[in-house]
This record gives C-alpha cells, sequence and structure tokens, in this order.
C-alpha cells in the first residue's frame, strides 16, 4: 500500500508539515565521563625491552655471518 493510501493524503507531507521532535539530555543530565589517564604499571621495563631486542638483534647477525661463511 502507498503512503498516500495510508494517510488519506495526495503523496508524502511536507518535511514543513511534521512536528518538530528534537532528542535531548535525560532529565538529571548525562554521567560524568571517565577522561583520566590510567597507565598500567605492571610490564617489562624499557631496559628490558631494549636488552632483548638487542639480543635478538645480535643472534640475528650472527647467523648472518654464519651463512656468509658458508657461502663463501
Amino acid at each position: 500500500m502507498t503512503e498516500a493510501v495510508i494517510r488519506n493524503k495526495p503523496g508524502m507531507a511536507s518535511v514543513k508539515d511534521m512536528p518538530i521532535l528534537q532528542d535531548g539530555p535525560p532529565p538529571g543530565g548525562f554521567a560524568p565521563v571517565r577522561f583520566a589517564r590510567r597507565i598500567p604499571n605492571k610490564g617489562p621495563s624499557a631496559m628490558a625491552i631494549f636488552l632483548a631486542a638487542f639480543g635478538a638483534f645480535s643472534y640475528g647477525m650472527y647467523q648472518v655471518g654464519k651463512g656468509n661463511k658458508i657461502r663463501r
């Protein structure tokens, strides 16, 4: 069924004829927003991360050197 048949109006209603309905905040307002910066204290230290990365890089370069010797 078309809108004209349902509403007994020719065609769609104009936007100007529609009632104004605007959303607003709930009664009493919104709850406060938590925005504080919470940085966790757990996890490895910067030195531990650096040493692990340095160790992985050193091992990789050792493997590259071994491969170069075999290729020669």
